[in-house]
């Protein structure tokens, strides 16, 4: 039965605070423990694509639970499918923590196992907290300063998981820092409560026998899903490429886990001040200006001398990048169906992932041939010829 309607738009402070407080515990778990365990890997000897291969397991189980997790959000609302997605993460962090007490193989895959379980658990998580927050808002300003506030959580996110996770392997090793990601989850149970029972806006239709496919002949969903992969391959190598260019240049855990902490502050920043512009911003011109940006900063990357010059760069591809994902979300709202919300995110979140599995193999084959420097130009030149695609989107109405 769906749940019943609040008495609260998800633009009240309580509820918002309450769905980032929901992300943030899970999050901040899968981006400490996609900073530990790649590192783990390489600290006992194995290769680029070997990390490339575990990274693509953390969108994998997102790719094959995405449906079902938006279905299951547009029958059951918020509290019972973020049950299910801390239950996930709980028990990926748990393996993780597992595998200090083993070697050889059966390290490496208690590593992918709970790159399974972690990827998969924060991406339910996910779709259950942006389809709450995007069917409860009035109109389409709101959903766009909603959609910013809750893109602050993973944002934040990659800030403090892999900070803190950096820090605690340099002082106590990868143990004790997989025993603190174990304890993070658990803000998340601790803040549904705070959540209002929200119903979908109209009615729960069921979907069983309905064609998931259909949804992506929605005027501008294909040009949509497609500017949206671009962008989120360039979030996918530099988290990648990242640790590797760091580990080849000697940089310390905490060092790499700085500039991955600021260019997610770069874009918590961003994400902090749309909402006090939402009723002055384009989303078709968000995207176009972020994509060209993004492809300039890919070319410079690989030339950065050192840690401080790559922080300064991290901060200005967080600013290009963190404009995206409220943007995106309010046209993707605007052209779906209103009981089919949480499919469509579901699609959105099947492409983003179905590429991060399969982008960090060819990344890290890449990078073992070429080096990751030329991982950065080739997706820098992609995305910035890709902005074209933003002339034909349709302009949403406020």
């Amino acid at each position: 039965m769906p749940e019943p309607h609040a008495q609260r738009s998800a633009g009240s402070a309580p509820v918002l605070a309450a769905l980032i407080a929901g992300q943030l515990g899970m999050h901040s778990a899968m981006a400490g423990l996609r900073l530990a365990a790649p590192l783990q890997t390489l600290s006992q000897g194995y290769s680029a694509w070997s990390v490339g291969l575990l990274l693509a397991l953390f969108a994998a189980a997102a790719v094959f639970t995405a449906l079902h997790a938006g279905r299951l959000a547009d029958r059951h609302g918020y509290h019972r499918p973020v049950a299910w997605a801390v239950g996930l993460t709980l028990l990926g962090c748990l393996l993780a923590l597992l595998s200090t007490w083993v070697s050889g193989p059966l390290q490496f895959a208690l590593l992918c196992g709970g790159a399974l379980f972690t990827g998969g658990g924060t991406n339910v998580g996910m779709l259950t907290i942006q389809r709450t927050g995007g069917v409860a808002a009035r109109d389409n300003v709101e959903r766009v300063r909603v959609f910013s506030w809750l893109g602050i959580a993973p944002s934040f996110s990659n800030v403090l998981g892999p900070v803190l996770t950096g820090f605690v392997i340099d002082a106590w090793g990868y143990r004790a820092a997989y025993a603190v990601l174990l304890l993070m989850p658990l803000v998340s149970i601790a803040s549904a409560r705070l959540v209002p029972r929200l119903a979908p806006a109209g009615t729960a239709a069921a979907v069983a026998g309905r064609r998931a496919w259909d949804i992506l002949k929605a005027p501008g969903m294909k040009r949509l899903l497609v500017v949206n992969w671009l962008l989120a391959t360039c979030w996918d190598v530099h988290t990648f490429a990242v640790p590797v260019l760091g580990h080849e240049r000697g940089f310390s855990a905490s060092t790499i886990g700085l500039i991955l902490g600021t260019f997610t502050l770069a874009v918590t920043g961003i994400r902090l001040l749309i909402p006090f512009m939402a009723h002055r911003l384009s989303e078709r011109t968000v995207l176009r200006s972020a994509m060209v940006a993004a492809g300039f900063v890919f070319v410079l990357y690989p030339f950065a001398p050192n840690p401080l010059v790559m922080g300064a760069l991290a901060v200005l591809l967080g600013i290009s990048l963190g404009s995206v994902q409220p943007m995106v979300m309010s046209m993707l709202h605007h052209i779906t169906p209103d009981n089919r919300h949480g499919e469509a995110l579901a699609f959105r979140s099947m492409a983003i992932n179905a590429s991060s599995t399969l982008m960090p193999l060819a990344f890290g084959a890449a990078g073992a041939l070429v080096g990751a420097g030329a991982l950065f130009w080739v997706v820098g030149g992609a995305v910035g010829a890709g902005s074209w695609l933003t002339r034909r989107m349709a302009p949403v109405p406020g």
